[in-house]
């Protein structure tokens, strides 16, 4: 058995895709829109995905609390430049548990917490 994906339950499909695609560098996989629902996949081929999944009614809710969503990093200092620059606050960290991985975490549009980790060669 395989993990897939995960799906994010969004307000604002171009608000989400431009946070995941435009500020994380997440490649689209693909899109599919019909009956009201808007569908992204974000992440790279043959690995597990995000999907954002808009039906124009979904209301920014606690449903988020809890709900982290893990993304590696080359280069946690680019990272937290770029957000800088962008005015997205850094909710904790970095947080350094080894020598071997440092993170942080940001909220997404919607609440949803992001975790971008930067994961150094064991030496």
């Amino acid at each position: 058995m395989n993990f897939c994906w995960v799906t994010l339950h969004v307000e604002n499909i171009k608000e989400s895709l431009a946070f995941y695609h435009e500020v994380l560098k997440l490649p689209i996989s693909s899109k599919h829109s019909g009956n009201g629902m808007e569908m992204v996949m974000l992440g790279v081929e043959g690995q597990p995905k995000i999907e954002l999944l808009c039906n124009g009614t979904t209301q920014n809710t606690q449903e988020q609390a809890g709900i982290s969503v893990g993304i590696a990093v080359d280069s946690l200092e680019t990272v937290m430049e770029n957000l800088d620059s962008l005015s997205i606050p850094i909710l904790r960290g970095p947080i350094s548990p080894n020598p071997s991985v440092r993170f942080i975490f940001i909220n997404d549009p919607d609440g949803y917490e992001v975790q971008l980790v930067e994961m150094k060669e064991s030496v």
